[in-house]
């Protein structure tokens, strides 16, 4: 089991950046393809980024050009900056661990209109 806790989320107008942080205990971290994943209410949780063992990352079309994954193998970190953010990216946001399945218990990201 990982246990993974994100941080970062918050309000900001529509526009603005954040970025948040997905930190991994244990040692397995850099075995392990990693995504965010977020959840808008009344919706299904949507897929935003992944990022493989490697470092190559893949983004749907909705976040593609605006949101950059990355992750710091030796600090067990894994980050999304988020830029130029609209009202419909308002949900909360997930890490999670694509070798162990866990999920991080989510940080809420409020845009402002």
């Amino acid at each position: 089991q990982v246990v993974l806790m994100e941080s970062g989320g918050g309000l900001v107008q529509a526009g603005g950046s954040l970025r948040l942080s997905c930190a991994a205990s244990g040692n397995s971290f850099s075995l392990s393809a990693m995504a965010w994943y977020r959840q808008a209410p009344g919706k299904e949780r949507e897929l935003i980024a992944t990022i493989s063992i490697g470092g190559d990352r893949s983004y749907p079309a909705s976040v593609k050009g605006r949101f950059t994954i990355a992750r710091d193998n030796a600090k067990n970190m894994m980050c999304l900056q988020m830029n130029n953010l609209k009202p419909e990216d308002t949900a909360v946001y997930y890490c999670r661990s694509l070798r162990s399945g866990d999920w991080g218990q989510g940080t809420q990201v409020t845009v402002s209109s």
